[in-house]
C-alpha cells in the first residue's frame, strides 16, 4: 500500500509540475490546493529538496518549484525517494535486494517469481509515467 508520504509527494509534485512555466508556489497553496496537512508537506518538500527534485526561493515571489521538467521526472524516482523498494520482498528488488530471511533459497522459493513479475509489471508503469502524466488536463 502506498504511504501517506508518497501519496502526498505525488499530488504536491503534481501541483508544481502544473505550474512548471510559472513562478514558484507557496506551500500553503498547494497545502490547501492538495488537502495535505502543511506540517507534514513541509518535511516532505524538505526531503524532495535535499534529493534535488525540487527547488525552493524565499521571500517575495518565493515558494517550491521543480528542478527539471515534469515529462523527465517518472514516478517510479519519486517512489523509490519517497517509499523505498518498489518490490514487495527484498528479494525481489533491483535496487535494494536482500535475502529473505525466512527462506532456505531463492531457488526453492515459492512466492519470488511471482513477486518478480509483480515488481516488472509495477515498475513498467511507473517508469513510463511522469509527472507530466500526473498534470490533471
Amino acid at each position: 500500500m502506498l504511504s501517506k508520504k508518497t501519496k502526498y509527494g505525488l499530488k504536491a509534485l503534481s501541483h508544481l509540475a502544473a505550474h512548471w512555466e510559472k513562478k514558484p508556489v507557496l506551500i500553503s497553496q498547494v497545502a490547501e490546493a492538495e488537502n495535505i496537512p502543511k506540517k507534514f508537506l513541509e518535511a516532505i518538500l524538505l526531503q524532495l529538496k535535499n534529493s534535488g527534485v525540487v527547488g525552493s526561493k524565499m521571500g517575495k515571489g518565493g515558494g517550491y518549484y521543480l528542478l527539471r521538467s515534469p515529462e523527465k521526472t517518472t514516478v517510479a524516482q519519486i517512489y523509490r525517494l519517497l517509499e523505498g523498494p518498489i518490490a514487495m520482498v527484498p528479494c525481489a528488488s533491483l535496487n535494494y535486494y536482500e535475502q529473505c530471511d525466512d527462506c532456505q533459497s531463492e531457488a526453492s522459493c515459492k512466492i519470488s517469481a511471482i513477486m518478480i513479475e509483480v515488481r516488472d509489471k509495477t515498475l513498467s508503469i511507473y517508469e513510463h509515467r511522469t509527472l507530466k502524466d500526473l498534470v490533471k488536463p
